[in-house]
């Protein structure tokens, strides 16, 4: 395959996974990994996520005012997010995430059919004190080992409550942390591909207008109808990743 038809696939792809995190608040790394791993491997796949996750998570985590108010909140999980991705780099370094990341695609298969099909469950304020650095724990491990940030965080944060802008503004402080942490645990491990952050900044522009499409499309839709957007497409997701074992 030709350098200019690579090329031609990551703007796509970033283009197509800006817009879903538009619309949703999250998935770009899902999309973008679900396509580019099928190029290139795992680990020049993350590190080519860097520069678009990170800054398209930033405007998501900023673009709002609630910002303020959910990192005094969220900030035990934020914080244990950046150990556990210390922790989970380890995996990714080794290359071997085929696994982790079908385990995961399950995971994610049976929280969204059950919840699309069910009354939406609550974490009760009082268990948030603990539930939070857990979860953050956990998230950070599987970020670290797959490069995907979704679970269990994004569950978890679905289950607090929030309003939909609030939420998409949580996921992304939640995913702005984990690129960071999931950045520095790829220095620390020797394994962050510098030669690619060239081609990660040029994918940061289809990646943010794709963004500002979904944006848009969003602000548009009932709140219902963003729940089950939302939770479709946390299926679809899972059936993503679960495929890749198969291919």
């Amino acid at each position: 395959m030709s350098e200019s038809l690579i090329l031609a696939i990551i703007v796509v792809t970033f283009f197509a996974a800006g817009a879903v995190k538009g619309v949703i608040g999250m998935g770009l790394p899902t999309v973008a990994m679900g396509v580019l791993g099928a190029l290139i491997s795992p680990l020049a796949a993350a590190s080519l996520l860097i520069v678009p996750s990170l800054v398209t998570n930033l405007w998501q985590c900023l673009a709002g005012p609630a910002f303020g108010q959910l990192a005094r909140r969220l900030w035990p999980m934020m914080l244990t997010i950046c150990i556990g991705t210390l922790i989970g780099t380890a995996f990714l370094a080794r290359g071997d995430t085929a696994a982790t990341t079908t385990a995961l695609g399950a995971a994610l298969i049976i929280y969204a059919g059950y919840t699309l099909l069910s009354p939406q469950r609550r974490v009760a304020s009082a268990a948030e004190r603990w539930f939070s650095p857990l979860v953050g724990l956990l998230t950070g491990i599987v970020s670290g080992a797959t490069g995907i940030f979704v679970i269990p965080a994004v569950p978890y944060l679905q289950a607090l409550g929030l309003a939909r802008d609030d939420l998409v503004q949580a996921l992304g402080l939640s995913f702005t942390v984990s690129t960071l942490a999931l950045a520095a645990g790829l220095g620390l491990h020797g394994v962050f591909a510098v030669e690619h952050l060239g081609i990660s900044a040029l994918a940061l522009i289809p990646a943010l207008v794709g963004m500002w499409a979904g944006q848009r499309l969003r602000k548009r839709l009932p709140a219902e109808t963003f729940r089950r957007i939302f939770l479709l497409a946390l299926l679809l997701l899972g059936m993503e990743m679960s495929s890749r074992a198969l291919s």
